[in-house]
């Protein structure tokens, strides 16, 4: 065989520098596959965290509707994603673990107490809720009471808890915040009806020979009365709505002719937030809390809104005819010394010996 010509010499350098340019055009692209997450200015934004501790009853609201809506938002405006690391327990409890340095951002208690004893414990300022929205205050909820389907002991008032042969299933007032209002709502709703102190101490009394369970929460003692226990069991309006939205409640509600509307408290705890960026995401899930979307997932999800424009989104917010605040009380700081401290504890706890 001759020796190959000089086309052929030629066209065996094009195919051989071809295979070579293809070959290094290909480990390039597969270089810069491999290298594209990483590269600068296509990188995706770390996810960043915020903790949040809530009293009890909130979980769903939250974990089902104000972080999905909060992280929609803020991956719309800045292109970051948001993560959330959340609990959810008591009032007290949660305010107890925050006071022992827990690491929540953001808190949500069930009233203005737990606030105040963590100013008390130097761990918050007034600030801390006093300049947000409402003055913090970012849902509420009224008083209602839950009975056996058919409501065979007839109970239609706070009043008659008091009566022979009730049995009664309570959150506990040492870790529930839902617990103290109850006994506000329950003192208070015969004090401002009759403006008898003695009437008031001796409806409070009578209720609270009639309590048969306690639990740490409101949500524990939703669940010990859904076991069987007790024929009534004083609770957020929210906790029934709920069910009723979701098709599944297996009681019936109750209105008291006077109720209490609690007032739920979101508060920052500034120590826990570190740095510049974090507090702006902070405070921008804070400004999201009073947002009309915000709002109308509470409603939603059972909550009476501070926006009261919104509570007719949901039928299932029953009508209030004797609604009072802590205000008509004297004030939180005044119904808890009176009250809570000076009758419930000092007067009732000692002769009922829960």
């Amino acid at each position: 065989m001759g020796r190959p010509g000089p086309s052929q010499t030629r066209h065996h350098e094009w195919r051989t520098s071809t295979r070579t340019a293809a070959t290094v055009t290909a480990l390039a692209l597969l270089g810069f596959y491999v290298a594209w997450p990483w590269l600068p200015w296509v990188a995706e934004p770390a996810t960043r965290t915020i903790v949040l501790y809530g009293f009890s009853i909130l979980g769903p609201a939250f974990e089902e509707g104000i972080f999905p809506a909060f992280q929609e938002e803020w991956h719309s405006r800045t292109g970051e994603r948001v993560a959330f690391s959340s609990s959810f327990g008591g009032s007290g409890t949660i305010r107890n673990q925050i006071a022992l340095g827990a690491p929540a951002e953001v808190a949500i208690f069930s009233h203005v107490g737990d606030a105040l004893q963590l100013v008390d414990d130097g761990v918050l300022s007034r600030a801390a809720w006093q300049d947000l929205p409402s003055r913090g205050v970012v849902t509420q909820s009224p008083l209602i009471m839950l009975v056996r389907q058919g409501n065979p002991r007839a109970i239609q008032d706070f009043g008659d808890l008091a009566g022979p042969g009730i049995g009664i299933v309570h959150p506990d007032p040492l870790t529930s915040g839902g617990a103290i209002w109850s006994i506000f709502a329950e003192y208070g709703s015969a004090l401002l009806a009759t403006g008898d102190e003695l009437v008031a101490y001796e409806q409070l009394l009578g209720i609270w020979r009639n309590v048969v369970a306690q639990s740490s929460s409101v949500r524990a003692a939703r669940t010990q009365f859904d076991s069987g226990f007790g024929d009534a069991l004083i609770t957020y309006e929210q906790e029934a709505v709920l069910d009723l939205v979701l098709g599944r409640l297996a009681a019936d509600v109750v209105y008291p002719a006077r109720t209490i509307m609690t007032e739920n408290i979101a508060v920052v705890i500034d120590r826990n937030v570190r740095g510049s960026e974090q507090r702006s995401l902070v405070e921008a899930l804070l400004a999201f809390l009073w947002s009309e979307r915000a709002q109308s997932i509470f409603v939603d999800y059972g909550f009476r809104s501070v926006n009261a424009s919104l509570d007719a989104r949901n039928p299932y917010l029953g009508p209030l005819s004797g609604v009072f605040h802590a205000e008509d009380l004297g004030g939180w700081i005044a119904a808890y010394e009176e009250i809570y401290l000076s009758v419930w504890k000092s007067r009732v706890l000692p002769q009922v010996g829960t």
